[in-house]
């Protein structure tokens, strides 16, 4: 379970990036939030990692209170959160292979890790995702010959190769043309609900954010300003998350959106029925 108590972030040049939030995840669910830039997203999703230290209040996983760590008991934390970055963060020289086993390196040993040597098992279960995610006989690729979505698809199963208890995920779609941004998304929630893992996303798309997630967290100015569902996403929640606009083409667009991926996701179960019937 991850609880936030009262978090808050105040900057060196006084610049409040989060004021007092609070907020439970303690289901395997994917919850994502949405805000104005410089509404505190990326702070907050790196602010439960300690990749940006919090100014005040509690960050829960489970009975541990990860500001009260040092910095080694911090590194064994941390492996329990899987971090997905907007950039990937992938090492560019590597091969993809490398860089998906590089996320057991919290598990194996930096030496074991610096001379390739591997539990074979950790190499099946490689494998295993790199099939999942589509990128079946990528693992001798370097990382720098693949394309945006690929990268991303790297970066998944890299967090995933840590088998954490919880996802965080900054911006996976920034980067991406529409088609594959729904494509990670897609794959990041199918992924977080197989695996029973809790998965915190920072995004920027409302209407990815609405047509995926389980629940969505609205920041303004650093603070919560809607906690709920997709369907309880309406203009006037926008208006307070964003400000006055005209949101009912967006509303709309969303609505479509969600119809059309019913559909899809009804077609390819009957097509998955059919061929196990005829199997």
């Amino acid at each position: 379970m991850l609880e936030i108590i009262r978090l808050s972030k105040v900057y060196p040049t006084g610049t409040v990036a989060l004021q007092d939030v609070s907020f439970t995840v303690d289901t395997p669910q994917v919850v994502t939030i949405i805000g104005p830039s410089g509404a505190g997203k990326s702070t907050l999703i790196r602010c439960i990692n300690r990749l940006v230290e919090p100014t005040s209040g509690k960050v829960m996983l489970d009975d541990i209170d990860v500001r009260s760590l040092n910095r080694r008991e911090l590194c064994k934390v941390r492996r329990r959160m899987g971090m997905i970055f907007q950039e990937y963060n992938l090492v560019e020289r590597l091969t993809v292979m490398e860089n998906l086993l590089s996320g057991r390196l919290g598990y194996v040993g930096f030496w074991k890790t610096y001379r390739r040597k591997f539990p074979p098992a950790d190499v099946v279960a490689a494998f295993k995702l790199l099939d999942r995610v589509g990128l079946s006989g990528y693992q001798d690729t370097r990382a720098d010959a693949l394309s945006g979505g690929e990268r991303q698809r790297v970066g998944i199963s890299r967090a995933l190769m840590q088998q954490p208890d919880l996802l965080l995920v900054d911006e996976p779609t920034a980067s991406l043309d529409p088609k594959t941004s729904r494509q990670i998304m897609r794959l990041l929630v199918e992924l977080a609900h197989e695996h029973g893992t809790p998965a915190l996303v920072n995004i920027h798309d409302v209407g990815l954010a609405q047509s995926f997630a389980d629940r969505i967290i609205g920041l303004s100015e650093g603070r919560i300003v809607f906690d709920g569902t997709s369907q309880q996403v309406t203009a006037e929640v926008l208006t307070e998350i964003y400000g006055e606009e005209d949101w009912s083409t967006t509303i709309r667009k969303i609505e479509e959106d969600n119809d059309q991926d019913t559909q899809k996701g009804a077609s390819k179960h009957k097509d998955r029925m059919t061929r196990e019937t005829a199997a």
